[in-house]
């Protein structure tokens, strides 16, 4: 029941955000520039998103290796589709899925246990989204520095003057962690003497152990390069979309939006990958596929940034959003399909 009330609520709030988000948006403009996009960029940009799949489960693999190398490059391939297929609908939802499928397809060991538990691809799969995190804070300072002069304001209006108001929520978050800390400590010290504390200690270190494969990595310098592979094809894929609307007709749209495109024209790859940033941002907010979210916090970063109206700044989202969520949808669908034909 709490698992339904969840997805009830976040169903909710997508379609919340989802209404906030179009809620003032002229329609006829709206279609009229969906109409005149430059739709093969957005074929494009969707080829590239099963590009950024493919390098993400080559990266992925190699945090599972270490665990057990003979589960095969296909089926990391296809749990990385089922899972963002289950995240359209479950937030998180397939990142559990996927460490379910490898600890399926991973053999067992001389003890009768599976060489890739489900504790230990969870650890791997934790290492994958905090790398993500990683890069995205880097790139994130990067970005506001190269182009200082568009972020300047927002950044010290916004976030730094904002600080000295979240000193409380410093103080909490440093509580917590001492008790978090302070309850490993326990769970080490009772683990042979309660089984409750036994069976806890023996899931955290299935994680911990999912943890340590990146050190365990052979050439370690590969999973580098995916990483950079990943998030070239994320940028690419925001700049084909920008590329796409930037080919509207004007005279299909009103004056207003016309100027919007003309704020357009400016933008570049250095600008692409902020929004794409931007719209992994959206990921945190927990709703099916970052429907409503994606839309609000990009055409809103359009407009604070680089003063593109919403009705513009709306239409590249959705055109962003729809266009990768549909990619996500059919490559899921053919790997599920996949997968239940190998176990048939």
């Amino acid at each position: 029941m709490k698992k339904w009330i969840k997805y009830i609520l976040s169903g909710a709030l997508a379609v919340f955000l989802l209404w906030f988000s179009f809620r003032n948006v002229d329609w006829a403009d709206f279609w009229a520039g969906l109409k005149s996009c430059s739709w093969g960029f957005v074929l494009l940009s969707m080829l590239i998103g099963v590009a950024s799949f493919f390098f993400r489960t080559l990266r992925w693999k190699m945090l599972t290796d270490p665990l057990d190398p003979t589960v095969g490059l296909g089926h990391v391939f296809n749990a990385i589709n089922i899972s963002y297929l289950v995240n359209l609908v479950i937030p998180r939802g397939g990142d559990v899925l996927r460490c379910a499928y490898i600890s399926k397809h991973s053999q067992v060991d001389e003890n009768g246990h599976k060489k890739a538990s489900f504790d230990k691809v969870l650890g791997t799969a934790v290492v994958d989204r905090v790398w993500d995190f990683v890069t995205l804070v880097i790139l994130f300072v990067a970005i506001v520095l190269l182009l200082w002069h568009r972020f300047g304001a927002f950044v010290s209006d916004n976030i730094l003057g904002s600080l000295a108001s979240k000193r409380n929520t410093v103080i909490i978050l440093a509580i917590a962690a001492v008790v978090g800390l302070a309850l490993l400590w326990a769970l080490w010290k009772f683990r042979e003497k309660n089984k409750i504390a036994s069976k806890i200690w023996g899931f955290v270190k299935g994680l911990g152990d999912g943890l340590t494969t990146c050190l365990k990595m052979k050439n370690g310098w590969l999973f580098l390069v995916y990483t950079i592979l990943v998030w070239t094809c994320y940028c690419f894929m925001s700049a084909t979309i920008i590329w796409a609307v930037q080919g509207m007709d004007p005279s299909a749209l009103g004056a207003d939006a016309v100027g919007g495109i003309t704020s357009l024209q400016s933008l570049g790859l250095v600008d692409a990958l902020f929004l794409c940033l931007v719209g992994a941002i959206s990921n945190t907010i927990p709703v099916p596929g970052g429907f409503g979210a994606f839309h609000y916090l990009v055409s809103m970063a359009l407009l604070v940034i680089y003063g593109v109206p919403f009705e513009i700044g709306i239409i590249f989202a959705t055109i962003s959003h729809e266009s990768q969520a549909l990619t996500q949808a059919v490559c899921g669908g053919v790997s599920y399909i996949l997968e239940m034909k190998q176990t048939t």
